[in-house]
């Protein structure tokens, strides 16, 4: 038989759930929230891909570029003849492109603020402007209900070839319900697919090597943002207080269909490892989902209707525009253990590097390799120091003292019974030392989980020291609130056992075969025994 020295096991009661949970506690480090004042409502927010990752942020007749170190306007650009839309950041951090309200699609220079081209075309205003991947072409929707590529270098549409014949030089998707696009994108796997979202509620595949749709999917409501997976496989559409999923390699079958927002959708993002999705809502919230389920895992409430929602690359800053000018930047700081692993995981290990060196010190060896155990000297709470010593009264007052969890000193009570060392514990006090334990024990003596264990120390407690009350006010009080919690109790238990009559009678003329005890337990409390209930309240009495 071991002599080894056997720890307090505590006792283990269910959790209830809470909101502290790991995802909550991440997205909660998204601290001090600025309130930016613009001009007019704030239509749209897009980061640069490129370090240092400053954000573009659309509103009226401007766009202006925010530093993302230190919250300021590094630029402004104002040249648009009427209200601008959709200003985007090229990949590489040096080109700006946006469209406006009288149908201009324009390119500029991010650091002199040139315009370098103006695509003219639409015939309407224009309210998405995006990069394709190749850096080379730019989409354009419309109210004039087409979408548009565009060559940079020649500031006109692509020109497309099908059925062998040459189309004229501009390329335009109609869509085939006439209504505004109000969202597009191209595939940064496939730069040669195209997807668009209309007010005529379809989203809508295009190929342009055929000029055709490949793919027509009925969201049920007016689109407002659409995006995509990254392989291309998946999309996401935005439409009313709806969101959508997609599976595209099964022909746009609807995968899930989600409705979290009590008012319309206006905007989808991703974090930088596509693992969460982002929307925003006239609602005045932004709701993180998890793709592995679709669940929502955290909500942030904005103090207006959100219009626009973007998330940095590397995960530390979230930027909402809002109606009536605001737009709000949170922030999160990064660790520096979290930097350095960001780091070791785009950093190449070079032949000759100090890194090269010391690879493979975090390896895990096989299965047959022999392995010298190193044994760790367990360390001891106080309270089980004593209880090794059977010094059953300095371990309760350790555990009183010290303020330590109810969860704690309840296990300890345990164990003094099981022992048989209750007595001897409780024994030989003073008023001073006695004033700990009837105080925890009018403190929890009527919480569900403790109930029936702590009568029974009451028990021993009004027992042992009923002869030497009246000597002193203070625990005489104590005894007394104790006996009043002790009759509260009693008369909850004696209503719960009513409760549980009635529902017995109501399941046996029904004949539903219901159990009056789970009824009982969804009530909210246990029914303790009539006998401990019996002896505790002679006891007291």
């Amino acid at each position: 038989m071991s002599t080894e020295y056997k720890k307090l096991t505590l006792k283990k009661y269910p959790r209830l759930p809470g909101r502290k949970t790991p995802e909550a506690r991440y997205w909660r480090k998204f601290k001090s929230p600025i309130l930016i004042k613009e001009y007019a409502s704030v239509t749209a927010v897009h980061f640069s891909q490129a370090a240092p990752y400053d954000f573009a942020v659309t509103s009226s007749t401007r766009v202006q570029i925010y530093s993302s170190k230190t919250h300021s306007v590094k630029k402004t650009i104002s040249r648009f003849k009427d209200v601008a839309s959709s200003g985007s950041i090229r990949a590489d951090g040096k080109l700006v492109v946006a469209g406006d309200a009288t149908g201009l699609v324009q390119l500029f220079d991010i650091n002199s603020r040139a315009i370098l081209r103006t695509m003219r075309g639409h015939t309407h205003p224009v309210h998405t402007t995006k990069f394709s991947p190749n850096n080379t072409h730019i989409l354009s929707t419309s109210d004039d209900k087409t979408v548009r590529i565009w060559d940079i270098p020649t500031e006109t549409a692509v020109s497309v070839f099908a059925n062998h014949e040459v189309r004229p030089s501009f390329y335009s998707i109609k869509h085939t319900n006439t209504d505004y696009v109000r969202a597009g994108l191209v595939s940064t796997d496939n730069p040669h697919l195209v997807l668009s979202g209309s007010y005529d509620q379809t989203v809508k595949l295009w190929d342009l090597r055929s000029n055709t749709c490949a793919m027509n999917m009925n969201h049920g409501a007016p689109i407002e943002d659409v995006s995509m997976f990254p392989g291309g496989g998946v999309v996401v559409s935005a439409g009313g207080p709806t969101l959508k999923i997609w599976d595209l390699l099964s022909g746009g079958r609807l995968m899930n269909s989600l409705s979290n927002h009590q008012k319309t959708i206006t905007s989808l993002c991703f974090d930088g490892s596509y693992s969460r999705l982002l929307t925003g809502s006239l609602d005045q919230h932004v709701k993180v989902y998890n793709v592995q389920d679709y669940k929502v895992v955290h909500s942030v409430k904005y103090p207006a209707p959100v219009l626009s929602v973007a998330l940095s690359p590397d995960d530390t800053h979230l930027v909402a525009g809002m109606t009536g000018g605001l737009l709000s930047i949170r922030q999160r700081q990064v660790r520096a253990t979290e930097i350095a692993t960001r780091q070791v995981e785009e950093d190449y290990i070079q032949g000759g590097t100090y890194k090269y060196f010391v690879r493979g010190q975090n390896n895990v060896g096989a299965q047959d390799d022999f392995k010298v155990e190193s044994k760790r000297k367990k360390r001891l709470q106080n309270y089980d120091r004593f209880l090794r010593g059977f010094q059953y009264g300095n371990a309760l007052d350790v555990v009183l003292r010290t303020n330590q969890p109810a969860i704690i000193t309840v296990s300890l009570f345990q164990e003094l019974i099981h022992r048989d060392g209750l007595r001897q514990a409780l024994s030989g006090r003073d008023d001073i030392s006695l004033e700990p334990i009837v105080q925890f024990l009018v403190t929890h003596v009527n919480n569900p989980k403790y109930t029936n264990l702590l009568i029974d120390v009451a028990n021993v407690v009004i027992d042992m020291y009923s002869p030497v009350l009246g000597q002193s006010q203070f625990i005489d009080e104590l005894f007394h609130r104790l006996c009043d919690k002790v009759k509260q109790e009693i008369n909850f238990q004696k209503e719960l056992v009513k409760v549980v009559g009635a529902l017995e009678m109501v399941f046996a003329k029904s004949g539903g075969g219901g159990s009056a005890a789970a009824a009982a337990a969804a009530v909210g409390g246990s029914v303790i025994g009539s006998p401990n209930v019996g002896v505790g309240q002679a006891e007291i009495r």
